[in-house]
């Protein structure tokens, strides 16, 4: 199954590295994929994670290497989407970026037993995908001020004023979607892995 993962990984890391429309934004997009790559490779023996948490970072690392390869502004299929007057793959993007870190928050809050009782758990993964998208606007924001016009890529606003909020937004709804939909079956595969490890 590894196997499988990293085969999928390289393959559309090598797609989305062939001639990009814009080099710089590419690799700052895919950054977070390959620092996702380094520490899922270091920690896969001492800290394995569920088979649904690795397919959710697979997926979240996929959209981030086409909205790296297009720019999140240029991505096919998804301008006018619904009537809208911009490009909203970034909307897409910053939703993965609240459901699956709102797994992974998930999964580590119970297997270290640091929060008791599962509505915590969820309150408390909910507000670290609600900091982390926070800090990453700020983040958006000191690349748009270090590099000037070469970030506007990177920023994807298209103009629209309430990026930044919708962008937060979106991760929001992202966290919640995930604690509500996927708990369960989390739930199932950390059982199963929680039984392993006490073996």
């Amino acid at each position: 199954m590894k196997l499988i993962w990293l085969a999928i990984f390289a393959t559309v890391f090598l797609w989305s590295a062939i001639e990009p429309k814009d080099t710089f934004t590419w690799f700052l997009e895919v950054l977070p994929a390959l620092i996702g790559l380094v520490l899922i490779v270091f920690t896969y023996k001492s800290f394995p994670l569920t088979p649904l948490l690795y397919g959710l970072i697979l997926l979240h690392c996929i959209v981030l290497m086409v909205g790296g390869h297009y720019t999140y502004a240029e991505v096919p299929l998804f301008d006018n989407l619904f009537g809208a007057a911009r490009n909203n793959y970034d909307k897409v993007g910053h939703f993965f970026q609240g459901f699956v870190p709102a797994i992974l928050a998930r999964e580590i809050l119970i297997r270290k037993h640091i929060v008791n009782g599962r509505i915590w758990v969820g309150v408390i993964a909910v507000s670290i995908c609600l900091a982390f998208s926070a800090f990453y606007e700020l983040i958006e924001w000191w690349v748009a001020l270090a590099t000037g016009e070469n970030a506007e890529a990177f920023l994807g606003t298209q103009g629209y004023e309430w990026d930044t909020q919708s962008d937060m937004g979106f991760a929001l709804l992202g966290a919640l979607s995930a604690i509500f939909l996927m708990a369960r079956w989390h739930d199932s595969q950390l059982g199963g892995l929680l039984t392993k490890g006490a073996a």
